[in-house]
């Protein structure tokens, strides 16, 4: 599998364009702004983008979706169904963040509608991509429809912003929870084994067995109760 990483938005998301190396075939995961770049990656390789993979449709990894299919009209756009709503709201997303309209434009942030979502991601569905198999898991609680990408074969699974390197994806917006989101991280992200590498929306890489046995969010060292670690 090739990853390229693309580190984009003022929210520095990771956007990732992977390829099957012997088709050729591609998705991109989670197209943060209109980036050349990306672009520019997918045509200069002469790869196929197959579909525009979503982990879940908060503006930071949605905004590039119509940039990138007006590029590549073909791909496919792929939503789970409960971030729909979402997703469609996303000309509205950075106001109701709090973001002045006057700033919209220099933040990229000044969206149209987005393109119409092809289809929905059904939980456990397998998604190939030339060689690639990704085994699709739904998380909820940083969004009612977030799911996660897990490359079983290759170890390595794609989880938007359920995880980070020591810390976990907020969940005080409108569509979170924690005890949702822990449960998610716990009974679908963990059980994948110790030696997955985890690729986050933000920040660096990290693996399964370094969060279970160190990210106080699932340690229990976070009491969430009380607001403070113990």
């Amino acid at each position: 599998m090739i990853i390229k990483t693309f580190t984009i938005t003022p929210f520095q998301q990771n956007t990732r364009v992977l390829v099957c190396e012997r088709s050729g075939k591609a998705i991109c995961i989670d197209p943060g702004e209109a980036c050349d770049d990306i672009t520019e990656f997918i045509r200069s390789h002469g790869y196929s983008l197959q579909a525009i993979t979503l982990t879940h449709a908060h503006l930071d990894h949605v905004g590039g979706t119509l940039a990138l299919h007006e590029a590549f009209p073909e791909a496919d756009i792929i939503l789970h169904k409960d971030d729909e709503e979402l997703y469609l709201n996303l000309p509205l997303q950075a106001l109701m963040m709090g973001i002045p309209q006057g700033q919209l434009k220099a933040l990229k942030m000044d969206y149209d509608n987005p393109p119409p979502i092809k289809r929905y991601w059904k939980d456990g569905e397998i998604y190939e991509a030339g060689d690639l198999r990704f085994k699709v898991l739904h998380c909820p609680g940083h969004t009612k429809g977030h799911v996660v990408f897990a490359e079983e074969k290759e170890k390595k699974v794609f989880v938007g912003d359920c995880l980070f390197d020591g810390s976990i994806g907020r969940t005080d917006l409108p569509g979170g929870s924690y005890d949702q989101l822990i449960d998610s991280i716990t009974n679908k992200i963990v059980p994948l084994g110790d030696d997955f590498t985890v690729y986050s929306g933000h920040g660096p890489e990290t693996t399964i067995g370094k969060e279970r046995t160190t990210n106080p969010f699932l340690t229990g060292m976070y009491q969430p109760a009380r607001g403070r670690f113990v």
